[in-house]
């Protein structure tokens, strides 16, 4: 037996690429800090030098398992696949574990505001897609 499926409105497209774009950016930025060359390094400041150095691999973990499981989310919604929502809820964990590393666990004082601010920002998107994953599946716009 089949499960019935609606069509989805143009709002799921725009939003499902738009958070796809949104976790190619966290994978960029996951690339970025994982194979930072030393010139880049040197080239910050003193405090996000200190914090680059010293970031644990559990943290460099979680960051990678967060991007990667926010994109094949976003691929999973834009495949009309309801495990999308599972693959939110990983890198939701994910993001939980980064950020309160980042928060609360290194010296944050040492590194700009905008640390903060985007670990919170990041973790009100991953709470939305999980919403709308779910909100997706129950529309029928996902099977």
């Amino acid at each position: 037996m089949t499960k019935k499926t609606n069509k989805p409105t143009s709002a799921f497209w725009i939003i499902s690429v738009l958070a796809l774009l949104w976790n190619i950016m966290g994978v960029a930025a996951y690339l970025g800090q994982a194979y930072m060359t030393d010139e880049v390094l040197k080239a910050l400041s003193e405090g996000e030098q200190a914090y680059y150095s010293n970031v644990p691999a559990w943290v460099t973990g979680a960051f990678a398992i967060a991007v990667f499981a926010g994109v094949f989310g976003c691929v999973g919604l834009l495949m009309r696949k309801k495990w999308a929502a599972i693959l939110f809820m990983l890198s939701f964990a994910s993001v939980i574990i980064l950020s309160t590393y980042n928060l609360f666990i290194q010296k944050f004082m040492e590194v700009p505001l905008q640390h903060m601010i985007w670990s919170i920002v990041v973790i009100v998107i991953a709470i939305f897609l999980i919403w709308y994953s779910r909100k997706s599946a129950k529309e029928g716009w996902i099977s």
